[in-house]
């Protein structure tokens, strides 16, 4: 049987719509220039279809110019501190609480200033910034007086490099944080004025709390009537079946739940159509299953040394009946290493490592939502059960998109 030339360029027009919405849950901020330029250059063919569909099923806005494409996402928990900004580096450390802190105030200065800037410069006005009694009292202080807080200043700004807000013209950060030199940026305007995603500027927050602020900087507009409430639970519930790698159903809210029930194929059916996702449903909750494997920014199982012990520690907390201490994981990881140590890297193996590695594979499986860590240790969730020895697949936990979550400032 025959293929119309029609139902071709339909479904060569599917997969190109598919690859345009995974490429922004990857990466919601694309650059028209560098490695997302291809990546670009379909998100604005497909621009209205794209705005039109996270505008109606997420509430999130999508604009595309000249220069860049910006997905303003806002996750559907804002409880998830598993995806935090990483350093562009080969080690990926992730943002501590002051270069959050540092990266806020280099974007104020950023705002303030002209079209080029030094790192010596922006260095002045983030510490003349840092100088605000608030900060003081909150216990965050930066002089520049050590080579750790150089450091820390040399990561934000590679991590604004890699968003495109800023372009290195002459120098380089490593001689900065030396002292032996210094460095000239392009300052991307339009970039910069598109990075932030909140519903409301933080100038206009009143609330003193974090967790308060917070919600207030993603809080929906007054919701007077059963169509807007069941709109910002049918949005929100979206978000997460995009964003999250398993939706369980002890974290929704009764309301959550009871729209969820009636509404489950609708919703799962959408999210296909954007994606091209794959919805699974079990007793716990539900994963949309990236049959390309491509849409996570966290990976299981992997290769090396750390994928291995948290592909085993992953199996051993699968057969565990209830919580695990983390003493009890780093005495099973020093186990591992006694019949596994030939196969792992040579740092692995060292005494005292335990609690590194462990960390590591904990973070990786929270991420990943295999388990949630407490006061008593760690627990593990039901899709872990996929890593039980001996057992079938429960669920699939690879839909996990974003950004660079921190979620871009």
């Amino acid at each position: 049987m025959t293929t119309s030339l029609g139902e071709v360029l339909d479904n060569r027009r599917t997969a190109e719509f598919h690859r345009a919405a995974r490429a922004l849950l990857k990466e919601p901020l694309l650059l028209a220039r560098g490695p997302s330029a291809d990546a670009y250059r379909l998100v604005r063919r497909y621009a209205a279809e794209l705005r039109d569909w996270f505008e109606r099923n997420t509430g999130w806005s999508l604009r595309v110019d000249a220069e860049s494409a910006r997905l303003r996402k806002t996750p559907g928990t804002l409880a998830d501190a598993a995806h935090p900004a990483r350093e562009a580096s080969r080690a990926c450390v992730p943002f501590t609480r002051r270069r959050y802190v540092l990266l806020c105030l280099a974007l104020a200065a950023l705002e303030r200033g002209e079209a080029q800037i030094a790192l010596g410069r922006l260095a002045e006005q983030v510490v003349l910034d840092a100088a605000d009694p608030h900060l003081a009292a909150a216990g965050v202080e930066f002089t520049l007086e050590r080579r750790e807080e150089r450091l820390d200043l040399a990561a934000v700004v590679r991590l604004l490099l890699r968003y495109g807000v800023l372009r290195r013209v002459a120098g380089d950060e490593d001689a900065y944080v030396s002292g032996a030199g210094d460095v000239l940026y392009d300052v991307e305007r339009r970039v910069l004025a598109g990075l932030l995603a909140a519903r409301h500027g933080p100038s206009l927050i009143d609330a003193e709390r974090f967790e308060e602020r917070l919600s207030a900087l993603a809080a929906e507009s007054a919701l007077d009537s059963d169509e807007l409430r069941f709109r910002a639970i049918r949005q929100n519930l979206t978000r997460r079946l995009l964003d999250d790698p398993v939706l369980y159903y002890d974290e929704l809210t009764d309301e959550e739940l009871a729209y969820l029930t009636r509404q489950r194929a609708f919703l799962t059916a959408r999210v296909s159509e954007l994606t091209g996702l794959v919805p699974e449903a079990r007793a716990e909750g539900i994963a949309m299953v990236d049959p390309h494997d491509d849409l996570t920014d966290v990976r299981m199982p992997e290769q090396g040394t750390h994928g291995h012990v948290t592909l085993l520690l992953a199996e051993h907390l699968a057969a565990a009946d209830g919580e695990v201490s983390r003493g009890e994981l780093e005495r099973r990881v020093r186990e591992l290493a006694a019949v596994h140590g030939a196969f792992w890297s040579k740092n692995a193996k060292q005494p005292g490592t335990e609690g590194e590695l462990v960390e590591q594979a904990l973070a990786k499986l929270t991420a990943l939502g295999l388990v949630r860590r407490t006061l008593a240790g760690v627990a593990p969730l039901p899709a872990l059960a996929r890593y039980a020895v001996g057992e079938t697949v429960v669920v699939e936990p690879t839909s996990r998109t974003s950004q660079r979550k921190a979620q871009q400032p």
